[in-house]
């Protein structure tokens, strides 16, 4: 389950935010990797670096407004500040131990999806269906 549910969390993530239609999609995605950039600021137990961070995400997220590719390097660097929290300091969520674990098992699957350019979940299953059907 410590593995299971942050994947499932992490596709939902892309089916759900696959629905807008682009360029809404793209700028909704680099304004929710902006937030993920923030969420250890109220006490991630790393001092100045938390403000650091905070600072190279939301570069990236600003980037990300025009690139899919900017807010698939904001989720990486995510993931590596979850693994980093979850070794040496405070939890993403206070009252769950493994919560900067799973999110970095999560942020990867939503990294990949961005990085695949944050196609719509529709789209993609429509043309795979496509490909299945015999040519008549």
């Amino acid at each position: 389950m410590t593995v299971l549910v942050p994947l499932l969390i992490g596709v939902l993530y892309c089916v759900l935010a696959s629905l807008p239609p682009e360029p809404q999609r793209r700028r909704l995605n680099a304004v929710v990797v902006a937030g993920a950039g923030a969420a250890y600021l109220s006490g991630g137990g790393l001092g100045g670096w938390e403000f650091a961070f905070t600072a190279a995400v939301t570069w990236c997220a600003y980037r990300g407004l025009e690139s899919w590719t900017f807010i698939g390097i904001g989720w990486l660097l995510h993931t590596g500040w979850d693994v980093l929290h979850h070794l040496h300091a405070a939890p993403i969520i206070p009252f769950a131990e493994q919560s900067s674990l799973g999110c970095a098992i999560c942020d990867p699957v939503i990294a990949l999806w961005c990085l695949a350019g944050g196609p719509s979940v529709a789209d993609v299953v429509r043309r795979v269906r496509a490909r299945q059907r015999p040519a008549t």
